[in-house]
């Protein structure tokens, strides 16, 4: 058997999972920490939710190994691991109140009835909902009835809670509420908390660190600024957040890191991941790290558009050889550019802020 991590809580080593031919998780390896937050990102189908039923019991690997407190619980069923779970879709008894909802996990375990009262009450304290007991789901919002759903997986104080795409259902302002409600609880709980989303913004605000999954596989694994400032791959780059990309081709390293001939103009990136010079690399630039002048260095553009979003605008470029890229500005700094769409631009950045990934 796998010997367990030091520190960690939960690892998982080597897990895979096949559908027939289909592979849907291959060769997953990680650790969670003791009262980390730690989410599965990545788009539909690539493997974290799969991994995070593995975790929960309601699927099996097909090879690997899942580790809970040093204990190997791949094999047991969901009741015997000590993990709690809050489901996209809420998954409340809908013929049970609040409070009977709350205290099922409970009345399984066999915890006495005055003790478990208790524990309910300190829930719905927890959760905002301290008048709302008697209610039916059918009865609370949206809102309202995903904040039972947490009551109800914490309320046992189990080693692990996972969530499954929890705020998926609700609406934006609803969903950024909650984003910083459950990241609360989990600080003040110190909880342990494995999360899956799509949602890249709602990973990088709730995140410790963030599981980028893609193909079954975890493509990088860090903390949210390291995935969007130092991403290990193209896809990490687009997918975590938003990505100017380049064609170009690599020229070699320079006194202060490395340089890239792109639309004919050398331009300078990072050299994390240096290329043979002469051959193609795709170069990422995140939209607040563009600059913009009409005079000076860098690639020539055209502005096609300037988007106005309240505190920011948002300037649409187009690119010799036709590439489109976004720049981000802060208002004031883009009222005093003074720059107006139809005009020709350079468009710069700091080698730190561009990286060129080798194709």
């Amino acid at each position: 058997m796998t010997q367990p991590t030091a520190g960690a809580l939960l690892e998982l080593s080597g897990v895979r999972k096949r559908y027939g031919q289909q592979v849907a998780v291959d060769d997953v390896s990680l650790a969670l920490r003791e009262g980390e937050f730690l989410t599965f990102l990545g788009p539909s189908g690539s493997g974290k939710t799969t991994t995070l039923m593995m975790v929960a019991g309601l699927q099996q690997p097909d090879a690997g190994s899942i580790i809970l407190r040093g204990k190997a619980v791949d094999r047991l069923p969901p009741y015997k691991r000590d993990i709690g779970m809050v489901f996209q879709h809420y998954a409340l008894f809908p013929h049970m109140t609040v409070r009977r909802n709350i205290a099922f996990p409970l009345e399984m375990r066999g915890t006495p009835k005055a003790e478990a009262s208790r524990l309910v009450d300190e829930a719905l304290a927890m959760v905002g909902l301290p008048h709302h007991g008697e209610r039916l789901p059918r009865e609370l919002s949206g809102g309202q009835q995903q904040r039972v759903a947490l009551a109800r997986a914490m309320v046992y104080r189990p080693a692990l809670l996972l969530m499954d795409e929890p705020l998926g259902a609700l609406d934006k302002s609803l969903r950024e509420q909650l984003q910083l409600e459950i990241k609360r609880l989990h600080r003040e709980r110190r909880m342990s908390v494995l999360y899956v989303t799509h949602d890249q913004s709602e990973a990088l605000t709730m995140s410790d660190r963030i599981a980028v999954f893609n193909d079954g596989r975890i493509e990088q694994i860090g903390a949210p600024a390291d995935l969007y400032e130092r991403p290990a791959s193209r896809f990490v780059a687009g997918f975590v957040g938003e990505t100017n990309f380049l064609t170009g081709e690599a020229l070699g390293r320079d006194g202060n890191g490395a340089r890239v001939s792109l639309a004919g103009v050398a331009m300078p990136v990072s050299d994390r991941f240096l290329a043979t010079p002469g051959s193609r690399v795709s170069v990422a630039v995140r939209p607040e790290r563009v600059r913009l002048s009409t005079t000076g260095e860098g690639v020539p553009a055209e502005l096609v558009d300037l988007i106005y979003l309240g505190n920011a605008r948002r300037f649409v470029l187009r690119l010799a050889g036709g590439a489109e890229w976004t720049a981000l500005m802060q208002a004031d700094a883009a009222e005093a550019s003074e720059i107006e769409p139809g005009q020709t631009v350079r468009v710069s950045w700091q080698g730190m802020h561009a990286t060129a990934f080798p194709m």
